[in-house]
């Protein structure tokens, strides 16, 4: 069974050529939970999801899997 994805975070990072450490000290987070998030093990909050598409200067919803 292939592990279903959510988000585009560490698409969206490499479209930039920015790392998850990068985001992790822009956030102020910890590198352990952005790279979940990158890997799809573990999903941001919403108010998280709107801070990281502001770090990134892109809409929210380039950050997650369109279901249509």
């Amino acid at each position: 069974m292939e592990k279903e994805v959510f988000n585009r975070i560490k698409a969206v990072l490499a479209e930039q050529g920015k790392t998850n450490n990068w985001l992790a000290d822009q956030l102020e987070m910890n590198r352990t939970t952005v790279s979940k998030w990158c890997r799809n093990e573990m999903q941001p909050r919403v108010e998280t999801l709107f801070q990281i598409a502001n770090k990134l200067d892109v809409d929210v919803r380039s950050l997650l899997i369109s279901t249509k």
